[in-house]
């Protein structure tokens, strides 16, 4: 089991204290893994292995349980006579009322909890009243590039030569940084994919039954239960996905984006796609980056852009086109922001545009992205917007290819494998 220690970190902050800790992500990124790994270290420290219990909610195991009492029964039982017992509940969003069982077990017991769930809904307002004070949140992600070289393996074979980014990997082969990282934005980061060289065919099954259990199960079952009749749709749910995949980076509203599903033939309210958006954005399909204008410093309600969860998954629906990589290195450096744990906009100016806007405990830092800028003309393109930023805020420019000054008029200029690897 290879460790993820940021999460692992996260999760160990809050043991023991009177808070659930509830972990969220995307299907498949990791997330019962990470409830292992803690076991795994509890166990390592002494903990008896009969006080550490797991419930997996879509095992057959607990496939008779029809609401949360029947959930507290199960667990009451199980827990009888065990001295402060660890509870792990994986994908507890399959039980209805979920949120009134793990508040009475808090209660109840003298317990710690560990919660996983692959919807927002796990999180919403009812389950805000009932827990209210009383959980944290670990936001997890597929693997960021640091994270997929240790799955492969990779050694540097060159360190402080002229072979400096050239690697090793578990399998005894070699491999040039920027070829792994060429891997990485058109395959992904899904942990199980990334324990091997990828295959094009395996990672074509692979994301197809992800996308197929996340919007049968995750989205569609999800409002049936809720008794809501907005996300019935699976051909336009799939429809909206390609779009939104197909238009990572690019700046559209809710208005624009009925627009053209209307120009394709489809009669749909701009209300529905709304809706449609809104469950892609629950199952961790999709991250909303917000416009923030930067001279009047607020978020601004209208816009923004979307970003896939994994680009692998973006190659999947896009049939494995290499076109528009500028963005898809965009959406990389978005998603390592959000594991870097800021919150990331999008930056507005009357002189034009910041990619991003990325703010962390009181830390700001300015990004714009380019695939390529070798071009005077494009370099200054830029350039331009950051240097109309006038606080005094760290500014970079992530370049995807190319070799340049590492520092412009007091602008930070990095390379993709330095930015991603956190070498800057």
């Amino acid at each position: 089991m290879i460790i993820r220690q940021k999460y692992l970190d996260e999760l160990l902050r809050f043991r023991d204290q009177d808070l659930i800790k509830v972990v969220t992500g995307v299907r498949r990124c990791g997330k019962s893994t990470l409830l292992d790994m803690v076991r795994e270290r509890l166990a390592g420290e002494g903990v008896a292995e009969g006080r550490l219990l797991s419930f997996k909610m879509e095992s057959m195991e607990f496939d008779g349980i029809g609401d949360y009492r029947d959930l507290y029964a199960i667990v009451r039982r199980r827990a009888d006579g065990v001295e402060r017992p660890y509870l792990f509940f994986d994908e507890l969003q399959q039980v209805e009322g979920w949120e009134r069982a793990i508040n009475a077990l808090r209660v109840d017991l003298d317990c710690d909890i560990y919660v996983t769930g692959s919807n927002a809904f796990l999180l919403s307002s009812e389950l805000s009243t009932f827990l209210s004070g009383r959980y944290v949140e670990v936001q997890m992600l597929p693997l960021t590039f640091a994270e997929y070289l240790d799955f492969r393996g990779a050694e540097w074979f060159g360190a402080g030569s002229a072979q400096a980014d050239l690697v090793r990997l578990s399998d005894g082969s070699y491999g040039s940084l920027q070829a792994l990282l060429d891997q990485y934005r058109r395959y992904g980061g899904m942990p199980f994919l990334a324990l091997s060289e990828p295959d094009p065919e395996r990672h074509r099954t692979y994301m197809s039954s992800l996308y197929d259990t996340v919007v049968v199960r995750d989205i569609l079952e999800r409002d049936r239960r809720r008794g809501r009749r907005q996300v019935t749709n699976p051909d336009l749910l799939r429809r909206l996905c390609d779009f939104l995949s197909d238009n990572v980076g690019n700046e559209g509203s809710v208005n624009s984006i009925a627009g053209a599903v209307r120009s394709e033939g489809s009669r749909v309210a701009n209300d529905t796609v709304d809706a449609y958006i809104a469950a892609l954005r629950e199952a961790y399909l999709f991250y909303r980056a917000r416009r923030y204008d930067i001279r009047g410093k607020e978020l601004l309600k209208t816009g923004g852009k979307h970003y896939v969860v994994d680009t692998g998954l973006r190659s999947y629906l896009q049939g494995y086109r290499d076109a528009d990589q500028g963005r898809v290195f965009e959406n990389m450096v978005y998603l390592q922001l959000l594991y870097d744990g800021y919150e990331v906009s999008v930056g507005k100016l009357r002189a034009g545009e910041v990619d991003f806007v990325a703010t962390r405990a009181g830390e700001r830092l300015y990004v714009q992205v380019t695939e390529d800028m070798t071009d005077p003309a494009t370099m200054e393109r830029e350039l331009a917007p950051l240097r109309a930023v006038r606080d005094s805020y760290p500014k970079e420019v992530v370049a995807m290819r190319g070799s340049y000054p590492t520092d412009v008029d007091g602008i930070r200029i990095v390379s993709a494998a330095d930015f991603l690897l956190h070498r800057r």
